[in-house]
């Protein structure tokens, strides 16, 4: 997965460290030494790439033989690049070279090896610095990132941080949590934790999961427990590779450490907390604690996780019916919809029959610039109640503020139904406010004050 470029624990942990003595360094630089007189240099740089001194022709410079000073091998062995650059211009940009160049421990030669920085990641820094343009890829950005946090580039590595944001999905939230954590980022860390709470099955089932590090495995606090508990075996099992250890039981109790000691197992079925990774100890007192008056003690946890809660946003202020209701056979309701915050669309609420029990047959879908995001063909029951009945997409989709979306329903049922009135252009739901629109995919009668598809089942 080509957004899903995993930066070693080890050296990512040295890079944050050169970073903070660069921020340190860079509050030094410009001081004059008692010993020898300063190197010429270029005021004390502030922390951003838009300084008065970065005039635009710096851009023809980029990446030019022409009067380059330094020269940078950047990557590791066997797959190193060579860079041109120019003192001046990189150390009015950032004070991490800044003090590479003109502070008193200053690099002297004219060729700096930089092995873990990847090429691709050096030139998309050194453009940023040269021109402020900011060209980023999902296979280089966490690489990118990386760079930026080093060198204290402080504009790309905001862009990085954006870029990710945008990119987040639910196969690749695990191991983006991992490296936000690693880098300290906690608006996109907070950005995982909404994806992974809103759709932690299919983040605890993806391959981005068994690339976290422990700690932030030890973290993961979401989900069905039967799913957590698969999961933290598959990262098991990936991390006594990653070691190069037999993938065996007491292998993988080993690698998991205390994280096995947080899984919920005592709120597992008998048939879900099976597995050899136990010791026979263990499965022993689980047992008893599930069969026995007097309840053994437990090193795990007993308390179920309580995950987010469904909201539903009601766009109609009543319910009707009449003889010559909505005809479902095989035409489209819609509606379009905006949020001003990120949500997660998990379902739509429908409108039931309201002559006597019956069934429907549904496809329900979710659009944006007429792609499907979501969609589901189902069935649900309803009870001549003015209730409505929540038909859920399979995975919730995460929807972007101030952007339109569209939500349908085709049905095909009782004629004779409930439909929602008096309809509201805007819904204030608690912190999150929708507007509404009427869509030009609704053919059967549903618009903004009327019709079907009465609530957007939701979490925030």
């Amino acid at each position: 997965m080509a957004a899903e470029l995993c930066v070693p624990a080890s050296a990512a942990a040295a890079v944050l460290a050169h970073s903070n003595a660069g921020a340190a360094v860079g509050r030094k630089a410009g001081q004059r030494s008692l010993h020898r007189a300063p190197a010429p240099a270029p005021a004390q740089p502030t922390l951003g790439n838009n300084h008065p001194e970065s005039p635009k022709w710096n851009a023809l410079m980029f990446n030019n033989e022409l009067v380059a000073d330094v020269h940078f091998v950047v990557g590791p062995p066997g797959a190193t690049r060579t860079v041109p650059a120019h003192k001046y211009v990189l150390a009015v940009c950032s004070s991490v070279f800044y003090a590479m160049f003109y502070w008193d421990l200053a690099e002297v030669k004219s060729e700096i090896h930089i092995p873990d920085v990847e090429p691709a990641a050096f030139l998309i820094l050194l453009k940023c610095v040269y021109s402020d343009e900011i060209d980023l890829e999902a296979d280089t950005v966490l690489a990118t990132l990386w760079a930026a946090k080093k060198y204290i580039v402080p504009a790309l590595a905001k862009a990085c941080v954006n870029f990710l944001g945008t990119s987040l999905k639910a196969k690749n939230a695990c191991v983006l949590l991992s490296q936000s954590r690693l880098f300290e980022e906690p608006d996109l860390t907070q950005r995982c934790w909404e994806v992974i709470d809103a759709q932690a099955e299919m983040a605890l089932r993806s391959e981005g999961f068994c690339e976290m590090d422990r700690q932030t495995l030890e973290i993961i606090v979401t989900g069905e427990e039967a799913v957590v508990f698969k999961a933290v075996l598959n990262w098991a099992k990936a991390e006594c590779k990653r070691q190069g250890l037999p993938v065996t039981p007491r292998n993988k109790r080993h690698v998991l450490g205390r994280a096995l000691y947080l899984i919920l197992i005592p709120t597992m079925t008998l048939e879900e907390f099976a597995n050899d990774i136990l010791t026979l100890e263990e499965t022993h007192t689980i047992f008893l604690w599930y069969t026995a008056t007097n309840k053994p003690r437990l090193d795990f946890p007993l308390i179920k996780r309580k995950g987010l809660a469904p909201q539903r946003c009601r766009r109609f202020q009543s319910s009707a019916y009449r003889s010559n209701q909505c005809q479902y056979r095989g035409r489209c309701d819609s509606i379009q919809f905006a949020v001003d915050r990120r949500v997660f669309i998990a379902g739509l609420g429908l409108c039931g029959s309201s002559s006597g029990k019956a069934e429907y047959s549904v496809k329900i879908e979710l659009k944006r610039l007429g792609v499907v995001l979501a969609q589901n063909l189902t069935k649900f029951m309803s009870d001549r109640s003015s209730n409505t009945f929540p038909v859920w997409f399979e995975h919730p989709v995460q929807v972007e503020q101030d952007t339109f979306y569209m939500a349908s329903a085709v049905l095909d049922g009782s004629n004779l139904s409930y439909f929602g009135q008096e309809g509201m252009t805007q819904v204030q739901c608690r912190k999150v406010a929708f507007q509404f629109q009427c869509s030009w995919d609704s053919t059967n009668g549903t618009g903004v004050q009327g019709g079907q598809i009465p609530e957007l089942i939701f979490y925030a």
